[in-house]
């Protein structure tokens, strides 16, 4: 997939733990490790929008576009 999720980067750099983040945002471990693996179809925005007010960066902090190689 071309879209790379960077969250566990963010966690790192802000020293927040990945249980501290999902109970702040408002949601469960399980569904925070989906996305940070990058296994989710897809993220809402308000939650996308709570993830950069807790870890104070933007989208594309966390969200990295890489093409597929065109071979």
């Amino acid at each position: 997939m071309p879209i790379i999720v960077n969250l566990d980067v963010m966690l790192a750099k802000r020293k927040i733990r990945s249980n501290e983040l999902a109970t702040q945002i408002g949601i469960t471990t399980a569904n925070l490790s989906i996305l940070k693996t990058g296994k989710a179809k897809a993220v809402r925005f308000s939650t996308l929008e709570k993830i950069c007010e807790v870890l104070d960066c933007t989208p594309g902090d966390i969200l990295e576009y890489v093409p597929p190689d065109k071979s």
